[in-house]
């Protein structure tokens, strides 16, 4: 009777062992037999279930989004359907049990109700075996994309002509004159048209210098530092290079310096976000994006932009490959389509790695099918050597 019961013991915890084992992602496995017993691992934990929030299931509350993200849901969504169930909160117990187990909880995303977490190897194979967790996968990790800086030194194309000559104008637009002119922002201008009404919402490394005229006019509604978890979006390192780039970006977008600078969008309101880390020796994760764009919804951000791109991890991370740029594979990409799903225009730079235009350049999430993915063009509308193509490998030219 004894030797029966050990034996069945043994069946059940071998049972237990393989089925918390199936919950580890191909990736993650990759990452595990790659790194050292001593090593920490930075993953995703996906939950069963939504824990106490379960019971609101059948009737999500519209509260738990802003009546202003409910009008834009509207444009996209049937009015009894403007929320939904990946709109009800990450269980608090889970993520409380999960802080006993791990490390350090990093962030945590109510779409695909999951938390990044930071664990041991030992750790990981403790969570996996808890039944509240479905599944485990490893958080994307990308290095710097220094492609730009090399683009810097790389011998470029003879300069063209502007598309077409200046003509007057209500506004003095300096010499950001002929790269509006291209889009033809003037002429909206000229019509009356510019940011007032719209939150755009601008993910970057940081964003020093706000006190800067060109941004007096601005109005900053909310901010979130998505990596060291402030309010405030200046980075802690006092380097000027650090926060430079989402300076960079804003101001073009929606800065306002007569005769020197005017940004198509100015007189928006904006909500900014800092998701990535500029630290050389510290990759990047897609977590903080996938944070900031739940957080920029919660509050009803219009559009998004970001001037940022991944496609390789930082080793021993297994790397994306451009044949994996479908617009299915990353969750940063995912959670792009997610949110153009709830009305919100997602833009996203297409990538800094043109130079070999024979294939797919494009880096994550800009392979979203509903992303809006930017390149860079010369004065005379030609692509820049640097910049990313297209299309996505989920598109018949990839497919065949």
């Amino acid at each position: 009777m004894m030797r029966a019961f050990m034996v069945f013991c043994f069946l059940v915890a071998f049972a237990f062992a393989s089925t918390a084992q199936e919950k580890l992602g191909g990736r993650l496995r990759q990452v595990l037999e790659r790194t050292s017993p001593d090593a920490t691992v930075v993953l995703w934990v996906f939950f069963a279930d939504k824990g106490e929030y379960e019971s609101r299931a059948a009737s999500v509350p519209t509260t738990l989004v802003s009546e202003r993200s409910l009008r834009w849901r509207a444009k996209v969504r049937e009015s009894h359907a403007l929320v939904d169930y990946s709109d009800l909160p990450v269980s608090r117990r889970y993520l409380e049990a999960l802080s006993h187990r791990v490390l350090r909880i990093r962030q945590q995303s109510k779409w695909f109700n999951a938390a990044s977490v930071v664990a041991t190897k030992q750790q990981i194979t403790a969570i996996a075996s808890l039944p509240f967790v479905r599944s485990l996968e490893v958080v994307a990790r990308f290095p710097k994309d220094r492609t730009m800086e090399e683009a810097k030194g790389a011998a470029s194309p003879p300069r063209r002509e502007p598309l077409s000559p200046r003509a007057p104008h209500v506004l003095d637009y300096g010499p950001c004159f002929d790269q509006l002119n291209q889009i033809a922002v003037p002429a909206v201008h000229n019509a009356g048209y510019d940011g007032s009404g719209v939150y755009v919402g601008v993910f970057d490394n940081g964003f020093r210098l706000l006190t800067h005229e060109v941004f007096d006019s601005m109005t900053i509604h909310a901010t979130y530092d998505f990596v060291d978890h402030k309010v405030s979006v200046v980075p802690n390192n006092l380097s000027p290079a650090f926060g430079s780039h989402g300076v960079n970006t804003l101001s073009v977008i929606g800065g306002f310096k007569s005769g020197q600078l005017i940004g198509p969008a100015y007189k928006a309101t904006y909500i900014l976000a800092r998701t990535e880390n500029d630290s050389s020796e510290t990759p990047i994760e897609e977590d903080n994006w996938v944070a900031a764009i739940e957080w920029a919804d919660s509050i009803g951000v219009d559009v998004t932009s970001t001037s940022l791109g991944y496609l390789t991890y930082d080793p021993p991370y297994p790397s994306w490959t451009w044949q994996d740029m479908n617009g299915n594979a990353t969750l940063i990409t995912r959670a792009a389509d997610a949110a153009v799903a709830r009305g919100i225009v997602v833009v996203n730079s297409a990538g800094n790695n043109g130079f070999n235009a024979s294939h797919n350049r494009l880096n994550a999430p800009a392979d979203g099918d509903s992303v809006l993915s930017i390149g860079a063009v010369d004065a005379g509308g030609i692509r820049s050597s640097f910049s990313s193509v297209g299309p996505t490998t989920s598109t018949p030219a990839h497919q065949a």
